[in-house]
């Protein structure tokens, strides 16, 4: 616990450094601490249950979650020691997996463990529409990736932590390859913070005048509808390669 709550004050010290952002990092950090991490996977404690925390996935059943514009659940996922993984190789962001919800303000806690070379994401806000192939078209993403083993040359804003091709992490807290990493993400209106192993990573306003710089001037520029919803589902990504998610958890704000 002590070594927790001293990366916690890191972050909180991280983003009090940041002019007028701090009462909403304190706020994400205090959402943080609600997670009990000695709990068993994909269960919840009393304390997490009356904070309002419910499960999204139980270990054993893909029930809540269906493929992005599939009305079933794509055979390249399976369910590996209380955890979902992907085995298909190569691109197949087209069999994302997104919950059976739609979500606006929310806490969203997941724990993800990376195989070398592996590339994912949380993508969320996002519009499940036949005339969008992807669910990345829309929605931003929470980057999950083994940057230090990826084979091509990443932009800051590609490595592990980042928000997509928009913010680079703040901070590189994430942690080896076989361990398990946990990820907060923070949607408050149009304020979001990303917070890995307890450090905040990215903080954003969505539509401020920063963010309709970078939306505009990069990579979105070819998605007109991309950051578009401020509603939307959530997306565990394929990228063809292997990563595990579990103990996934939500509270609405």
């Amino acid at each position: 616990m002590k070594k927790l709550m001293f990366v916690v004050s890191l972050g909180m010290m991280a983003l009090l450094a940041l002019p007028g952002l701090a009462q909403s990092g304190k706020d994400a950090l205090n959402l943080y601490q609600q997670i009990d991490q000695k709990a068993k996977p994909n269960t919840l404690v009393d304390k997490e249950k009356n904070q309002g925390w419910k499960i999204l996935f139980d270990g054993k059943t893909t029930d809540g979650w269906h493929g992005y514009n599939m009305k079933v659940f794509p055979a390249c996922w399976i369910i590996e020691d209380g955890a979902f993984t992907m085995t298909s190789k190569g691109g197949g962001e087209d069999q994302d997996i997104i919950t059976s919800r739609k979500y606006r303000n929310f806490a969203f806690s997941v724990d993800y463990k990376l195989t070398k070379g592996a590339n994912s994401g949380i993508i969320y806000q996002i519009s499940e529409d036949p005339k969008y192939k992807f669910p990345y078209e829309t929605g931003p993403e929470f980057q999950v990736i083994d940057h230090e083993n990826w084979p091509d040359k990443l932009e800051d804003w590609q490595i592990n932590g980042a928000n997509y091709a928009m913010y680079p992490p703040m901070a590189k807290p994430y942690k080896p390859l076989g361990e398990w990493n946990h990820l907060l993400l923070v949607v408050n209106g149009n304020d979001v913070t990303q917070i890995l192993n307890g450090e905040v990573v990215v903080h954003y306003v969505k539509k401020s005048d920063e963010w309709m710089k970078l939306r505009n001037s990069g990579k979105w520029l070819s998605f007109p509808d991309w950051g578009k919803f401020d509603e939307g589902y959530i997306s565990l990504q394929n990228h063809g390669t292997k990563v595990w998610y579990r103990n996934i958890k939500m509270k609405e704000l």
